[in-house]
């Protein structure tokens, strides 16, 4: 592989890729190995703010030759000096697997927009994604709202926001939001941070977080939505999944594998996993925990599916004796096999996927890019940044590839 292209303060240097070793999971009898190779897609810090939750949407290959997907990383800036401050949503392409990629654009219409005189929104927690009956990519999120300069107190709104990306212009659409059922319980509902599916059908299953205004807690619930290549229109939800103590379970993420959907949900103390049948009618949740039963350590930070039709894997952060200098030990990110029968992460199986270097890396996406690789994305947070960079940090954007020993079989664009 040639050098990685790094963008610093705009300009450009190369990088050769930093490779981290794999092991080898047995599967049914057959054995599914994987290597892991950690690119740096940009590098750039100004002192004030840092890429923040990069993840990867493709547009299919045309089939002609030569041809290759274009992988697009959506992120936004996140002001390090304030809890939750984001800008508007910026994006970067790569045309040769991350070769090289081409340098943030920040379009309007993913812009921060002045609601009324003291409050201003914007999208944020943005997943990207290919629809393949439409031939159309899109992304979803959720609005956030400012005031002064800072996250505006609740009772706050939120709602799923969504645009839809014109691949031709090389344009976004000016987002817009799901329309919900005017119900008191989705005063406060949104897909941040989420993995969402394309049904067999063209719906979108859509997990999302809600809470009626003045509620501390948060319930979990599954869309069912139509897509025209324009719209999203919300049709029908799941029964909620739900748990009072502390904020509830939120910022889900949806998978299906081998006939089944899973649902994993981030909780202050711990995380939360459950799954269904093709009715979408959820078990009762259960703490994630490893094959030994102790739970893995998870806490207040979200998890993200890596699926293969192989094998089922969850990429998740959690406590280590190495990581107490890292806010909510939000780094490095770890992968391990999922037996799907128990509901359980298999120890022996567990890799780190993306090392510690200071920085948080909790907030992160995870893209199949082609059958043999699958992408992990993820950009260092660099809170309290001279101790940060100390440890290593310097406000990269990863990709770690997952690369198959054997194809991942399930239906990709």
């Amino acid at each position: 592989m040639s050098p990685t292209l790094l963008l610093i303060g705009g300009l450009l240097f190369s990088a050769g890729p930093d490779p981290l070793p794999g092991p080898h999971t047995t599967i049914g009898g057959n054995e599914l190995e994987y290597r892991i190779q950690l690119d740096t897609a940009l590098q750039e810090f100004d002192g004030k703010s840092c890429w923040f939750h990069p993840r990867g949407g493709i547009i299919p290959a045309t089939g002609a030759e030569n041809d290759a997907p274009v992988v697009l990383l959506t992120m936004q800036k996140w002001f390090v000096d304030v809890s939750d401050y984001f800008s508007g949503l910026s994006y970067i392409q790569s045309r040769d697997f991350g070769e090289t990629w081409s340098e943030p654009k920040t379009p309007e219409a993913l812009a921060w927009r002045q609601e009324d005189e003291k409050t201003t929104v914007g999208v944020c927690d943005f997943t990207p994604g290919w629809h393949p009956q439409t031939k159309t990519l899109f992304g979803m999120g959720h609005t956030v709202r400012y005031q002064d300069g800072k996250l505006m107190r609740d009772p706050r709104p939120r709602e799923t926001a969504y645009s839809v990306y014109d691949a031709g212009a090389d344009s976004w659409s000016d987002w817009r939001t799901i329309v919900m059922p005017a119900e008191a319980q989705f005063f406060n509902a949104g897909n941040g941070c989420g993995q969402w599916l394309v049904d067999d059908n063209g719906d979108l299953l859509v997990p999302v977080y809600f809470k009626a205004k003045g509620s501390d807690t948060y319930a979990t619930t599954v869309l069912r939505c139509f897509f025209d290549g324009t719209t999203i229109t919300y049709l029908s939800h799941s029964a909620p999944i739900r748990h009072d103590d502390p904020r509830g379970v939120y910022e889900p993420s949806l998978t299906r594998f081998q006939g089944n959907y899973y649902v994993t949900m981030r909780n202050d103390k711990r995380a939360y996993v459950s799954s269904a049948g093709p009715d979408l009618n959820f078990a009762p949740k259960r703490p994630w925990t490893f094959d030994d039963g102790e739970e893995i350590g998870s806490h207040n930070t979200q998890a993200h599916w890596v699926t293969h039709s192989d094998a089922l894997f969850l990429v998740y952060t959690r406590k280590d004796a190495s990581n107490e200098h890292i806010i909510r030990n939000r780094a490095p990110l770890f992968m391990s096999q999922v037996d799907t029968k128990k509901l359980q992460l298999i120890r022996s199986t567990e890799q780190i996927v993306v090392p510690e270097r200071g920085a948080m890396l909790g907030n992160f996406g995870v893209v199949t890019v082609i059958p043999n690789e699958t992408w992990i994305t993820v950009g260092e947070g660099l809170y309290k940044p001279e101790e940060a960079m100390k440890h290593g940090a310097a406000g990269r954007v990863w990709t770690s590839r997952i690369i198959w020993s054997q194809p991942n079989e399930l239906r990709l664009p």
